[in-house]
């Protein structure tokens, strides 16, 4: 088994390395820090969570103690982009612990504070700066930063940084720093459009992938909840109410949902912070050191949290929202099982969302396991109807609408066109009068009622039919006092 030592590394970096614990390389680490040492540009697949930040810190940092030189002031010899602040803080907070024996000295800059207080930090000695692209830009137009002397460039979670509106920021930085330098691109997934993007910074580069571009950690138990819309606060709740919840995160599609979520678990007595990106970073910083701390169990978040989030003890995370983008499903259940760890992800996904469940099946190509007692419907397929109920005496739809097997008594006071309404996909309307249909159809509640309340199972649809139900009856008594 490969060790730390047989690398090559400086003497003051293997002894950081033991005062943390480390003798082992991970396999992504074990590839690339020889080939960096050498000076050759890389590009780096490998899942997240496997160490893909002292794959790059590490030999950088040896590179830079063994050929010392004089800057010239508000210069910086290495520059490590990264698409969030969180992800920008967590890299440089790890970059400090690596060199904590070393003069190396680095600096983090992004946006969402003060900018007086990064340009001061500037001022003094900064070997290695890391920075989000626009708080950079920033600074170098206000000339706190100069980007002339760079000699290491590195793309954390290169796929984001080349996506989503980064593009134009990484090309003008690319015009700022020295063509003759060594460029370092690492993520857990790398779709081909964006490999052709990243090839044109890449001079003759070494590729690792230590796993396949795309396949999620295998000790991550994957499971899916078929649910629909309306049911996901109480399903949500129920969830993290389960003993085994030790530490969660909560993913959300957007910002308005995440608060949401909140304040619908706070409802439910369950307390949870939200992080994304209209907070404030003091509002950010906090909910995520109270989650780190363990004085908060549960962290609602949006893809902010997706990439960057390394945080110790993390059981589960839920997938509240399917993301449309298959490729982040990956970073987000990558928040658990981390460092050799097992972990529990956790799917909901309604009818809209079987084709981001698709997607996501298909990238990763693991089946998520199915939980729960779901009626009529298993999640990939188009959703039937409940059997025997709404139904003509021939086999036929009755159009019964969504009476789903009340008595008659109940339907007098319903609008024609809801009446109206096949009862599945392709049916027909049956011919048979309302007065001839079937007499046990009058039995149908009861049985029905009979059949929800055994249904027990995490994701079971029907049971949270019925307490939706009940806190909609006692809110209305509420309102009537």
């Amino acid at each position: 088994m490969t060790q730390f030592t047989d690398l090559g590394l400086a003497e003051q970096l293997l002894k950081a390395l033991a005062a943390e614990g480390y003798s082992k390389p991970t396999p992504i680490q074990a590839q690339a820090i020889p080939p960096i040492l050498e000076g050759k540009d890389l590009f780096g697949a490998a899942q997240t969570g496997t160490g893909k930040t002292a794959a790059f810190s590490l030999p950088m940092l040896h590179r830079l103690l063994n050929n010392p030189r004089r800057m010239q002031p508000r210069s910086v010899r290495a520059l490590i982009l990264s698409p969030t602040r969180e992800l920008a803080a967590q890299i440089e907070t790890s970059i400090r612990t690596y060199a904590q024996f070393t003069t190396v000295k680095s600096a983090v800059i992004f946006g969402g504070v003060p900018v007086g207080k990064q340009i001061r930090a500037l001022g003094q000695t900064v070997d290695i700066l890391v920075a989000t692209p626009g708080r950079l830009l920033d600074l170098v137009d206000q000339r706190a930063v100069s980007l002339r002397e760079i000699e290491f460039l590195v793309l954390d979670e290169a796929d984001q940084m080349l996506d989503l509106g980064f593009i134009h920021a990484l090309r003008r930085i690319a015009t700022l720093i020295p063509a003759k330098r060594q460029t370092l691109l690492f993520s857990a997934t790398m779709p081909k459009q964006i490999r052709e993007i990243a090839s044109a910074y890449l001079t003759n580069p070494v590729e690792v992938a230590v796993t396949p571009v795309a396949t999620t950690a295998e000790k991550v138990e994957q499971r899916v909840i078929f649910t629909d819309p309306g049911h996901k606060p109480a399903l949500l709740a129920k969830t993290l109410g389960v003993p085994e919840m030790e530490r969660a995160i909560v993913f959300t599609r957007t910002k308005h949902g995440a608060d949401k979520v909140v304040r619908q678990l706070e409802q439910s007595g369950i307390k949870s912070a939200a992080i994304h990106g209209n907070k404030s970073q003091g509002q950010r910083e906090r909910a995520l050191g109270a989650f780190r701390d363990g004085e908060l169990r549960i962290l609602v978040a949006t893809d902010i949290a997706a990439r960057g989030i390394d945080v110790d003890g993390v059981s589960h995370v839920v997938n509240f929202d399917l993301p449309n983008v298959a490729e982040t499903y990956v970073h987000r259940i990558g928040r658990t099982a981390r460092a050799g760890a097992t972990g529990v992800a956790i799917a909901f996904c309604t009818p809209e969302e079987r084709g981001d469940l698709a997607a996501i099946e298909k990238l990763t190509r693991v089946s998520l396991t199915p939980v729960g007692e779901v009626p009529h419907w298993d999640g990939r397929t188009p959703k039937k109807p409940p059997q025997n109920q709404g139904r003509g005496r021939n086999g036929q739809g009755s159009g019964g609408g969504r009476d789903h097997g009340r008595p008659q008594g109940q339907r007098q006071g319903a609008k024609p066109q809801q009446a109206g309404k096949p009862q599945h996909a392709g049916g027909q309307r049956s011919e048979t009068p309302r007065n001839d249909r079937p007499p046990q159809r009058t039995e149908a509640p009861s049985a029905r009622k009979d059949s929800v309340a055994g249904k027990e199972g995490l994701g079971g649809v029907a049971f949270l039919q019925q307490r939706t139900e009940q806190r909609r009856n006692g809110g209305a008594r509420r309102r009537a006092n």
